[in-house]
């Protein structure tokens, strides 16, 4: 070979090596960056070609597929009882991608993931047309419609936990939004998701799980059991050596109860039951900032959570000896998610171990055969089963005789706790309405509850943990006991 040839053959075969390298790196090394791109068309595509599998609850599905006309996407998502379902399921869109368990188990819902490799693999033998495989949730029908119905008009969030395992039982947002109307890809779905996006209710919200409100009193709870853990107390019936007025460190500004109540000196079950300010705000400053925050770490407080859709993280924050004690009934710079609070009644429910919460029970293949069941796993103990005991039963004295008494339910043992937290600046807003439970049988804790009312039509005088957010709890726990 003279030498120009073979100066032209090491050319092209460098531009030969050069592609190979390339084209290795895009499928090998860029292939899930390039194919989760928005841009990306063909994925979409790809993704509505076929039946999309069902997100089920209680066994039976509250999703479904129906082929487009006149559209590349053959399979459109569609849901039963979307608004309902909307803050557990997440929408699917043609035109806007997808989120929540619609995203995170898309591998599975759309046959793609690795673990149906095996039945993508037969079903190319036997012919059969591809279909994604389903995601069975741990969501009970009868809690999350109770938490639907009863939150109603009112703006809010509900979450109910079993606290034996964590499985989420309901988890239901108002208002809420049909996921149904945008699933689409042309300009009716485009405006529909563009309304919600303008409405000023923020119905895609996830109050459940994104959206942080100052606890108010369901915050004495994890106040409690700080003072126990560290010591400060240890007979719940003792007196608390709490002044009134009790005045704020570092100020001269006392911290005030609602009303005329005996919180002078007043027991741990007393002072919760009536819900004294003075006694949990001098506690979180006994204690101080530090072992404050550690206590509150251990109920999940200052991460995120992971259901496996992600929760905003709840705070318990750093702050100086006035501020520290205010958080310390729930105010200041204190947040909280609504499944956080949940989990701080699963806690005091199931003696001190507090379990991850979690939706998704189960993954089937397109066959129904079960490819993943979920275990459940403790995720700390905020206390000892001793000290767990001795709050469950300072919690239930509120039901029974403080300021919970709506959430009794014939026959069975409740405990709880109300709040109502100031919102806006001096107050300025309507309160936020809590109130946390659990119900318990002799077979132990089948659930517990938070349910936050965040703008009610009420009156502001009207407005308590006890006579909003009480009366949902009940709802959903009853559901629980009767589908026992």
């Amino acid at each position: 070979m003279n030498k120009p040839l073979r100066r032209i053959a090491i050319f092209c075969g460098i531009l030969i090596l050069a592609l190979l390298v390339r084209t290795n790196y895009l499928q090998y090394v860029r292939a899930d960056e390039l194919n989760s791109r928005d841009e990306n068309r063909r994925v979409r595509i790809e993704r509505y070609a076929h039946e999309r599998g069902d997100i089920i609850v209680d066994g039976k599905a509250i999703t479904g597929s129906v082929e487009t006309d006149g559209s590349d996407f053959k399979y459109k998502r569609v849901w039963k009882d979307g608004p309902m379902w909307a803050p557990v399921t997440g929408y699917s869109s043609q035109a806007f991608d997808s989120t929540q368990l619609e995203n995170l188990e898309d591998g599975i819902l759309t046959g793609n993931d690795d673990q149906l490799f095996f039945n993508r693999t037969l079903s190319m033998f036997t012919g059969d047309e591809k279909k994604g495989g389903n995601v069975v949730t741990t969501l009970n029908s009868a809690a999350q419609k109770a938490a639907f119905k009863g939150l109603g008009n009112q703006k809010g969030a509900a979450v109910a936990l079993d606290p034996q395992t964590g499985a989420i039982l309901a988890l239901a947002s108002t208002p809420s939004y049909d996921p149904s109307v945008f699933a689409g890809n042309s300009e009716k779905d485009a405006a529909a998701r563009a309304k919600l996006l303008a409405d000023k209710d923020q119905p895609m919200l996830n109050r459940a799980l994104r959206e942080t409100y100052p606890p108010g009193s369901t915050f004495k709870i994890v106040t409690a059991a700080a003072a126990l853990e560290n010591g400060l107390y240890d007979d719940i019936d003792d007196p608390t050596r709490s002044p009134l007025p009790w005045i704020l460190p570092q100020t001269s500004r006392p911290l005030n109860n609602e009303g005329n109540i005996p919180c002078k000196n007043a027991s741990l079950r007393e002072a919760l039951r009536w819900s004294c300010n003075s006694v949990f705000g001098k506690i979180s400053a006994d204690l101080g900032n530090k072992k404050m925050i550690e206590e509150a770490n251990k109920f999940g407080f200052n991460n995120e959570i992971f259901t496996p859709v992600r929760a905003d993280k709840s705070v318990f924050p750093e702050d100086n000896p006035s501020q520290n004690a205010m958080a310390g009934i729930g105010q200041a710079s204190n947040r909280a998610t609504p499944l956080q609070m949940a989990m701080v009644a699963s806690a005091i429910a199931n003696d001190g171990k507090l379990m991850q919460p979690y939706m998704v029970a189960a993954r089937e293949a397109p066959n129904t055969d079960t490819i993943y069941t979920a275990e459940p796993k403790e995720m700390s103990r905020p206390l000892s089963a001793e000290n767990a005991q001795k709050i469950q039963q300072m919690m239930e004295t509120v039901v029974e005789k403080g300021t919970g008494t709506a959430a009794q339910i014939d026959g069975v043992t409740v405990g709880g706790k109300t709040g109502t937290a100031e919102n806006g600046l001096n107050n300025s807003k309507k309160p936020y309405a809590w109130f946390i439970s659990y119900a318990k049988t002799d077979k132990g804790s089948p659930v517990a509850v938070a349910v936050v009312v965040a703008d009610s039509s009420a009156n502001r005088e009207n407005i308590s943990g006890g006579s909003l957010a009480a009366p949902v709890a009940t709802a959903i726990m009853k559901a629980i006991l009767d589908g026992k």
